[in-house]
């Protein structure tokens, strides 16, 4: 019996930690709170060579099946990833491989490409 709860409980915490995953979806709010205008300059400064053409597995812009799965993840975790840098599939650099990027330019270039398939 000890052991059918124990099951239960984890079926049960797993499944509330995965609810709130799937809300974790970027939307336009979330876009709200960049500067979509100062994104698309570092864009194309830092980002296009790689994400223009899929280069180390980046997703395309415009692309939205690319992005699919990031977007689940939530705006919060694709800039911060893009800020540190990550090597799970492809690889994305440290702030686009531009170590003189602020935060800041790191997220309203990525809220820049989000909004372009949203």
């Amino acid at each position: 019996m000890g052991r059918i709860i124990s099951v239960l409980t984890f079926c049960a915490v797993l499944a509330f930690s995965c609810s709130l995953e799937a809300h974790a979806e970027v939307t336009a709010a979330d876009l709200a709170k960049y500067d979509l205008a100062s994104g698309e300059p570092v864009y194309n400064a830092s980002c296009k060579g790689c994400h223009a053409t899929g280069i180390m597995k980046a997703p395309k812009t415009g692309v939205k099946a690319d992005w699919t799965a990031r977007l689940g993840q939530g705006m919060a975790t694709l800039v911060k990833k893009s800020i540190d840098g990550y090597k799970e599939e492809g690889l994305m650099p440290a702030r686009g491989g531009d170590p003189d990027l602020t935060d800041k330019q790191v997220g309203d270039a990525v809220a820049w490409m989000v909004k372009q398939i949203l």
